[in-house]
This record gives structure tokens, sequence and C-alpha cells, in this order.
């Protein structure tokens, strides 16, 4: 009898400062098309490619992140990486999320400016050996050339899928800068993560009138098989 072939788990890892609804839509599609069972959102501790930028202090991050997903049986937030020390490495992410759920086929979830930049991540051989790529496309941003990415790391293009996401185009950056101006985020993420960002006056100045980190909350039940 033919052995059945090991769950499909889906990874979206980021700073997640804020979630919008560029992030949902990406992981409900890699859902849909590549039959994953579950996405889990992974807001990362200490990016290094973020190193020198303000960034929230990421108990917000993650209530943020929580508020977000809240409502979507598929998704789940794994803290994995915020309850580590150190530089957030996703060669070392995939690898104690692989330790915690077992025989699984990780699919990791991207943008294409992330593909552009492979090759310089940290151990990206064993990135590949890891996972699946899933990389979204972006009408703004070029496709990456597979040929050339192929050359440099045999065996790539056959872990990589393009996934084209049909909703909004927005980044967390844009959304950021709105709030610091008081400018409406209606419709570019869900109403939760507004009403949380006003309650806490992120972003309005990240050094004077954020408010510390949030109070311990109850945390909802993790699903079954969440890091």
């Amino acid at each position: 009898m033919k052995e059945a072939p090991p769950p499909r788990l889906g990874v979206l890892g980021g700073t997640f400062d804020p979630p919008h609804y560029g992030h949902l839509a990406a992981a409900e599609e890699a859902g849909e098309q590549l039959g994953l069972g579950r996405v889990l959102f992974l807001p990362t501790g200490e990016p290094p490619h973020k190193q020198g930028e303000p960034i929230t202090p990421v108990a917000h991050r993650v209530r943020l992140t929580e508020r977000a997903i809240a409502d979507n049986p598929r998704f789940a937030l794994s803290r994995v990486d915020v309850d580590r020390p150190g530089a957030s490495y996703t060669v070392d992410t995939l690898a104690l999320l692989q330790a915690a759920h077992g025989p699984t086929e990780l699919y990791f979830i991207c943008g294409m400016d992330m593909l552009a930049s492979f090759l310089d991540w940290y151990q990206p051989a064993r990135v590949l050996a890891q996972c699946q790529l899933v990389v979204v496309t972006r009408p703004t941003y070029p496709i990456v050339d597979l040929d050339a990415l192929e050359r440099a790391l045999p065996g790539a293009r056959a872990r990589i899928h393009l996934l084209r996401v049909p909703g909004v185009d927005v980044s967390s950056t844009e959304l950021s800068e709105r709030a610091a101006i008081g400018r409406s985020l209606r419709y570019l993420t869900p109403p939760a993560v507004i009403d949380y960002i006003h309650a806490h006056a992120l972003y309005r100045d990240r050094h004077e009138n954020a408010s510390p980190d949030p109070p311990a909350a109850v945390a909802r039940p993790p699903a079954s098989g969440t890091a």
C-alpha cells in the first residue's frame, strides 16, 4: 500500500508591522492552490534585514497578528521566532518548525522582492532543502530570473512556486506611514487591527506616544499542530 504523503504546512513569516489584507490574501490563496491544511503566521523577533529601522515592539506585533487572523480557521499564530533569542534567520526557523511538527512538507510564503535577494539569505541552499518556496508575484515588481537562480543553486527551480494573488497591493510600510499622519486604514487591514493601532497610538510617534508592551491577555487556545 502506497504511503500517504506528509501533510503540507504553509509558513508566512514577517515583521507584520502591521499585518494587512495583502498578507491574508497571500496566505489564503497559497492554502487554496497548494492544498495547505494550515498556514502559520510567524512574527519575527529580531529581523536581521531591519536593523537600524524603527520596529514596533514584538508584543504589539504578536497581538496585531492574532487579531488579523482570528476569523480564519486555516490560519494560526506561531511564536517559534519571537520566543527565541538572537537574529531571526529563515533556515533556523524552518528547522525548529520541522522538529516541532514532525513529517511535514513546509511551504514558505514570501514576496518576489525576497526571492530577488535569495542568494544573499543566510544558507539559501539549506533553506531550499527544508521547504518549498511559494513566491507571491506583484504587478509592480519584475519576476526574478529563475534560470539564473537555478544555475546558482541547482534544483532550485523545481522547489519554487510562483503564486498570483488577487487583492490589495499594499505594504506594511505604507500602512504605518498612513497611520503616522492619521490617514484612514479602512479596507487595507482588518478592523480589529485598526482598532488596536488606534487604542495603543502605534506609529503616531514610535518613540514617545506609543504605549508600552500590552498587558498579558488570555490567548485563544492554539489550533492543533501549531508551534
